[in-house]
């Protein structure tokens, strides 16, 4: 994507093929900071501390990790073991986002095959290359599909502001190339229809804030940033057409698991009558499991993150305290949004039922991994 006339992406690898280099988003929108990542070390602080976060994005991180992990065992002689060592502790990073243990396993499967040192290290630079690729790819599908959705909207109010309203943040930053939920918003605005974005902050990291309005504001699309709890208070108004967002881990039944929140906006388009829908590649498919609400880990992050906000103060970006020193806080990351409130999911295949027979006939090649 442009940011400032330049096209960037979230990760990449610098001129030297050596160093994964990423964004640090903790920063953002007040810095731009480029950081390097030399080793497998650098990779798991990365995403344990968010310098890189979103499902798609975690898991092209883990992928250039793999690559990392195979230049670092370069050297030794039983090459395998601390290869695959390696890999697990990435894939150890954060349990939530389902697409960090899918992109480890499949470069990690690939770079065991060959014989030759060289050989595994190419195979695994290629391999993670082609996955930040696919990922590109399949999110500008997702654009195209869920550009319907608009239209339809769109030609319904005969051309007057169609008005989406998200959660968190599922664009490029998360997600190498046009994001999930924002892919849609962008091909729409590509094609001159008139459209505005309700951006929920996102609290405690205010992703939304922070990095769904900087993307938005670079790309010239019109938006307003709310408090998280206004959603359902503009839903009753009228005020929103249509909601989308990512996710972390969808099960094939339909179960959603995105940041904490979603499952309150999900309620309350239900009771609005207003259209639910998730945008996810099949990376972020989980065909193992059936329940969501019982079976995908939830991570709890630092108090901390609840306790201080983080803001610009004189120039510089700063943390501040707003609770009582001695007051403690639970920090859920991630909330479940059940199949019956998801009112379709948008992938690279087309536009399908939040339910395990819609998934399975998009993604028939995936079912021999479900239950």
């Amino acid at each position: 994507m442009k940011v400032d006339g330049k096209n960037i992406r979230p990760i990449w690898l610098n001129e030297n093929k050596k160093i994964v280099n990423v964004i640090d988003q903790r920063l953002l929108p007040h810095k731009f900071i480029v950081t390097d990542l030399k080793n497998v070390d650098d990779i798991i602080m990365a995403i344990k501390e968010m310098f890189v976060r979103g499902a798609p994005l975690i898991g092209v991180t883990g992928a250039f990790g793999v690559y990392l992990a195979a230049l670092n065992s370069s050297d030794e002689k039983n090459f395998n073991d601390v290869f695959v060592s390696l890999c697990e502790k990435i894939k150890a990073a954060r349990p939530t986002a389902v697409n960090l243990a899918w992109a480890v396993d499949r470069v990690m499967s690939k770079v065991l095959k060959p014989s030759d040192i060289s050989g595994k290290i190419n195979t695994a630079k290629n391999e993670a290359e082609l996955i930040a690729e696919e990922e590109s790819l399949n999110c500008k599908k997702i654009g195209e599909y869920g550009l319907t959705l608009i239209e339809k909207i769109s030609r319904e109010k005969k051309g007057k502001t169609v008005n989406i309203l998200t959660h968190c943040n599922a664009g490029w930053l998360a997600c190498i190339e046009y994001g999930t939920a924002t892919a849609p918003m962008y091909a729409a605005f590509d094609k001159g229809i008139d459209i505005h974005v309700w951006v929920d902050e996102t609290r405690p990291l205010n992703q939304g804030a922070r990095l769904t309005a900087w993307e938005l504001g670079k790309y010239g699309i019109k938006h307003t940033v709310i408090t998280d709890n206004a959603g359902g208070h503009l839903m009753q108004h009228n005020l929103i057409d249509l909601v989308i967002v990512g996710t972390d881990r969808s099960t094939f039944t339909g179960d959603v698991a995105n940041k904490i929140g979603t499952y309150l906006k999900a309620l309350a388009a239900k009771d609005n009558n207003i259209g639910f829908y998730v945008a996810l590649p099949s990376s972020t498919f989980d065909f193992t499991l059936t329940d969501g609400i019982k079976q995908i880990p939830i991570e709890e992050r630092d108090p901390d993150e609840i306790r201080y906000v983080q803001g610009l103060c004189d120039g510089k970006i700063k943390n501040v305290l707003i609770t009582p020193v001695d007051s403690p806080a639970a920090n859920y990351a991630f909330d479940v949004t059940p199949a019956r409130l998801v009112t379709g999911f948008i992938t690279e295949r087309g536009i399908c039922g939040a339910c395990k027979e819609d998934v399975t006939a998009l993604f028939p090649e995936r079912t021999k991994y479900s239950l």
